[in-house]
C-alpha cells in the first residue's frame, strides 16, 4: 500500500489512523526511521526488535559456541 502524507515546513506528518491502528500506535508512540537507498522505512520499536532478533538467528544458526565478541564482529561485517 502506498499512500502520500504532507510534511509541514517544520518536518512533522500524520500517519492515517488506519495504519496507526494496526500498527498499535492510536494513542500515540514511538517509530524508528531508516533512510535506506530506496527510500526511507518506518517501522514500530516492536518491529525493529522482531527484525533484529531474525538478524541474530541468522548469524548464529549453527554455531552454537558463538561468543559475544564475534557475534558483533561479525554483524559489523553485514553493515558494511
Amino acid at each position: 500500500m502506498t499512500l502520500q502524507v504532507n510534511v509541514t515546513p517544520n518536518g512533522r506528518m500524520s500517519l492515517p489512523i488506519d495504519i496507526r491502528k494496526r500498527l498499535g500506535l492510536v494513542g500515540g508512540g514511538s517509530v524508528l526511521v531508516e533512510e535506506t537507498d530506496d527510500g526511507v522505512v518506518l517501522r514500530t520499536v516492536s518491529q525493529a526488535v522482531a527484525r533484529a532478533q531474525a538478524i541474530s538467528r541468522a548469524l548464529l544458526e549453527g554455531k552454537p559456541d558463538v561468543t559475544v565478541d564475534s557475534f558483533i564482529a561479525e554483524g559489523r561485517q553485514w553493515q558494511e
